[in-house]
This record gives C-alpha cells, sequence and structure tokens, in this order.
C-alpha cells in the first residue's frame, strides 16, 4: 500500500486529517502507530477545528520534524534545514490549494460550531476539500523526503 493509500484509509477510518498523514509515516520514522495517532490528534481542522494551519499540513511538518528536526544530538544547523523544508512544503501546498489555512480552504466554515461542523458534513467538504489535502500533503512530502 503507498503512503497516500495508508493515509487515505486512515482517513476513511475516522481519524482526521494531521493524524492520517503522519501515521502514513509512523513506520519510517520509528514511532508505532498508535503513539503516531496520539501525537498528531489535537491538530485536525486547523489544530482543534479552529481553522489555523490544515491539519493534513500539521501532519506533514511532524515528519519533516521528526526526520530533519533538531534534537539533544543535532547541532544549530538541523533547524534551519528543518525551517527551510517547513516553508517549502508549506509553499508548495499552498501553490496546489491556494492556502494553507484550513478556514481559508473551507470557505470560512466555522468547525467550532455545531451549525459550521452541520454546514461541513451536509457540503461533503471532508471528500471534496480535505482528502485532496490529505493527499497532497503525502505526496508533496514524499517528493521531499
Amino acid at each position: 500500500m503507498t503512503k497516500s493509500e495508508q493515509a487515505m484509509s486512515k482517513f476513511a477510518e475516522g481519524y482526521n486529517c494531521a493524524q492520517s498523514v503522519f501515521n502514513a509515516f509512523c513506520e519510517d520514522l520509528g514511532i508505532e502507530p498508535d503513539k503516531a495517532l496520539k501525537i498528531a490528534g489535537g491538530f485536525g481542522g486547523g489544530m482543534g477545528r479552529k481553522g489555523e494551519v490544515c491539519g493534513a499540513v500539521t501532519g506533514a511538518l511532524m515528519v519533516l520534524g521528526v526526520r530533519y528536526g533538531r534534537g539533544e544530538k543535532e547541532a544549530d544547523t538541523a533547524r534551519d534545514i528543518a525551517y527551510g523544508r517547513t516553508r517549502e512544503l508549506m509553499d508548495e501546498f499552498a501553490r496546489k490549494h491556494g492556502s494553507y489555512l484550513c478556514r481559508t480552504l473551507l470557505n470560512d466554515c466555522d468547525l467550532t460550531t455545531a451549525e459550521g461542523r452541520k454546514f461541513f458534513a451536509e457540503n461533503d467538504l471532508s471528500s471534496k476539500v480535505c482528502k485532496p489535502c490529505v493527499q497532497s500533503a503525502v505526496e508533496i512530502l514524499e517528493t521531499m523526503l
């Protein structure tokens, strides 16, 4: 199964966009699948449904952080590499989708309200917006890793 298929499968199971993307790469990163799902759990809907940075993007950024970020044993230069990769991913995602902000991608649908969640469901925004975002985030990551 491809990374994209893995992410789409998790998303279809009801996991959020961040979880779906991060989980698709967890084995490569040496992270237990359940731990990956928990780590990314609060980032869906643009961080707890706040409409900030798209969860698919934040899931991808977590992958980049694990792969390139500065830990206790890395030099300061690792931070610069991670920041550069972060900007590259975000810029490419925005080129494909017009933005990396969840609220913009969802045309200002407010997921913190019952009305917003109803609008999201009734207009099938999960399939129309979120699924393509999950797929794109994975595809962009694959070209970067």
